[in-house]
């Protein structure tokens, strides 16, 4: 098993796509990139804690690569768009790849620079070390509650 953590806009329409995959075990929404360990939904949306929105995502590497899911997220979102999603703005929306380790760098910047040669170098998505992540606690209680 391998995890991945994808920043692609707002959390949930990426994590019901991803969920679909062939070799994806479990999704989960939450934030990662931000100055704690630890945050709320409602200090994420004051652009204050630097955490960006991400799809947490564990996989059977025999079943579907890293590299494979990279691509399935370059093919969802717009990479092109800085901070932004639609009409979700700010910077929780950016498009991010939180690396666990040196392979998944590598392989991130390997699908990134095929990825931005298609995209006429017009990508901004950013490639960073996993900082903080951490569920969306409070954003799942109200979803479970509706």
């Amino acid at each position: 098993m391998e995890i991945a953590i994808l920043a692609a806009g707002c959390f949930w329409s990426p994590e019901i796509k991803f969920s679909k995959l062939n070799g994806v075990i479990k999704t989960e929404v939450g934030y990662c990139g931000g100055k704690s360990a630890q945050t709320t939904y409602k200090e994420v949306c004051t652009g204050k804690t630097n955490h960006a929105e991400v799809v947490k995502i564990e996989f059977d590497n025999k079943l579907i690569s890293y590299e494979q899911i990279l691509d399935y997220f370059f093919e969802i979102h717009d990479p092109t768009t800085l901070n932004q999603q639609g009409y979700d703005v700010g910077t929780q929306y950016r498009s991010e790849i939180f690396y666990t380790s040196k392979d998944q760098k590598e392989i991130a910047e390997k699908v990134l620079n095929k990825t931005n040669h298609k995209f006429n170098g017009k990508i901004v998505t950013n490639i960073s070390e996993n900082k903080n992540y951490c569920r969306a606690e409070d954003y799942h209680q109200k979803y479970l509650e509706r």
